[in-house]
């Protein structure tokens, strides 16, 4: 739940500024470079926050599924590992292509 707050906190602080700003002036205000920057962010954290939905689905269906085994299933360093792999993949699918 932290990564996700983190992320969604990352859209309001980060994303949302810039588009404000985009949205008042009809064009892009800021330096040309802080651009391509920008929308990596975005896609970043728009991705991040949608791949800890779907962790957090995961762990709760795990959760469901077997109630006597998630302890032994889901340790801190799997969960560690779940959050890292989500913050990793959401960062190559953003910074990568643009």
């Amino acid at each position: 739940l932290v990564s996700l707050f983190l992320s969604d906190l990352m859209v309001g602080l980060v994303v949302m500024p810039p588009a404000m700003l985009n949205q008042l002036y009809g064009r892009w205000v800021l330096r040309g470079d802080f651009c391509s920057l920008w929308a990596s962010f975005d896609v970043m954290c728009c991705s991040a926050s949608i791949l800890n939905l779907c962790t957090i689905s995961l762990d709760r269906y795990l959760l469901i599924i077997s109630p006597l085994k998630y302890k032994l299933r889901m340790t801190s360093c799997r969960a560690l590992w779940l959050i890292l792999a989500t913050w990793t993949m959401a960062a190559l699918a953003s910074f990568l292509p643009i």
